[in-house]
């Protein structure tokens, strides 16, 4: 077997390679990658799924273009254009990326590394060794124990956004946040969209007053199922067939395809960790400290493959610190952030950051709480928005931040203040008065929380 030695192996090519700056020039450095580089966030996650979801907001526009006096008629969706336009943009960058490293001196290996040994993985054969290793090998959808699912063409979040053509129908298994823009997407543009969710509500880890408003807006929008699980599965004619059952009893929904979005498990498993000697928790994630150093010694691990946020922009923060901490293994440093936000790009919007209040309560942290509508604000008005609100919840001595929850158009933007102010430590007194808030722009309804809190 053939073997090579490096100063450092980078597995996967998706947050680990952004690890790679001028400071390893002099380092011999490989990159293995067993799909494309970018990952799931660039190539089947989140920038293709955010620019279908702005897709599906100009059509919903167009839907609703008479509640502002406007004549306008939603005529259908050129689905392989709107597909096209993303991965038409999306899909060079990965060869764009890797030959970016090989032509600056970066090995790459094209494969699917496996751990022989603590200080050395095999890559279709190749035996590559090193004395440090930074793994980023990221997750992949989780796929239920349903009877007769393996046996259906079923879509996940890797495959629903290439369909050859855009679906009449589609049964989305799931309430989290892939099955709420999605179901968005597609109901946007014209699929007739069947929802079940094992729970009473969709977005059941949010914020309670978010998940009811969110729950009672997607039950309108689409046939959601809750406490509803599926027995079965089976392929017919026309597509597929499932059997539900809940308290009211079996069911059987009919749809051309299923969308499986209920949840994501880490790659751990297709690694051999235990021939490196690492340990994983109860959930699949490879086990590290505070500064991403596993138990063994030259080996970090980071993103989706060692935490459950499951978020790019804390993977992006995570490897910056692993690119200090390999660079300067005798000053390790330890992620700052322990304030970690969020948001769901469906119709409508959530941003989140902080606890939530119900989590308050189970804790028995005193706190106070205001919630503002966005109808209360003049930009509110131009939106004829009826359901849209900010909510803050702080604490009563310290007057700080203790959680911030949108739900609305803008949400992931207009979050933003809120969440510098929890990070920095400002009171909300400071937030609400010590800085001007632009009239008439929506950030006036953050404004207004703040100071009715």
């Amino acid at each position: 077997m053939a073997g090579r030695r490096y100063d450092l192996v980078i597995v996967g090519a998706g947050s680990g390679n952004m690890i790679l700056t001028e400071e390893f020039r002099t380092w011999r450095v490989a990159v293995v990658e067993s799909d494309k580089f970018g990952g799931t966030c660039l190539n089947r996650g989140c920038i293709p799924s955010k620019i279908l979801v702005f897709t599906a907001d100009v059509a919903r526009t167009v839907q609703h273009a008479g509640e502002f006096g406007v004549n306008a008629e939603f005529l259908g969706a050129n689905w392989p254009a709107i597909r096209d336009r993303v991965f038409g943009r999306i899909d060079p960058l990965h060869e764009r990326a890797a030959s970016y490293r090989e032509t600056h001196g970066v090995d790459v290996f094209r494969g699917v590394a496996s751990f022989s040994s603590p200080d050395t993985i095999v890559v279709d054969g190749t035996e590559i060794s090193s004395d440090r290793f930074i793994l980023a090998t990221g997750s992949r959808p989780a796929v239920p124990a349903i009877a007769g699912l393996a046996e259906v063409p079923y879509l996940t979040s890797d495959t629903v956004m290439r369909l050859g053509a855009l679906p009449e129908s589609m049964l989305v298994l799931g309430g989290g946040y892939i099955a709420a823009e999605m179901s968005h997407v597609f109901g946007s543009l014209g699929t007739r969209v069947t929802i079940v969710t094992r729970g009473p509500q969709m977005l059941s880890q949010h914020d309670v007053d978010v998940r009811n408003k969110f729950t009672e807006i997607y039950a309108k929008q689409f046939d959601v199922r809750f406490g509803t699980t599926v027995r079965r599965i089976e392929a017919t004619r026309t597509g597929v067939r499932a059997e539900l059952a809940a308290a009211s009893g079996a069911t059987l929904v009919d749809a051309e395809v299923v969308l499986v979005a209920t949840g994501r498990v880490p790659n751990s498993d297709r690694i051999n960790v235990t021939a490196a000697g690492l340990r994983l928790d109860d959930h699949g994630h490879i086990r590290t400290d505070e500064t991403y150093a596993t138990g063994v010694p030259g080996i970090w691990a980071f993103g989706d493959l060692a935490n459950h946020f499951q978020l790019k922009h804390m993977a992006n923060a995570e490897a910056r610190l692993v690119r200090y901490n390999v660079l300067h293994p005798e000053n390790p440093r330890k992620l700052p952030f322990t304030i970690v936000p969020s948001a769901v790009f469906a119709d409508p919007q959530v941003a989140s950051v902080g606890a939530t209040e119900q989590s308050l309560q189970a804790r028995g942290q005193p706190y106070v709480s205001a919630i503002r509508p966005y109808s209360d604000t003049a930009y509110g008005w131009a939106l004829e928005d009826t359901t849209s609100f900010v909510k803050v919840l702080a604490d009563p001595a310290t007057r700080q931040l203790l959680g911030a929850h949108l739900l609305g158009p803008q949400a992931a933007t207009l979050i933003q203040p809120l969440i510098q102010a929890m990070c920095f430590g400002n009171t909300v007194d400071q937030v609400a008065t010590g800085v001007l808030y632009i009239h008439p722009a929506l950030t006036e309804v953050v404004e207004q929380a703040l100071l009715k809190l």
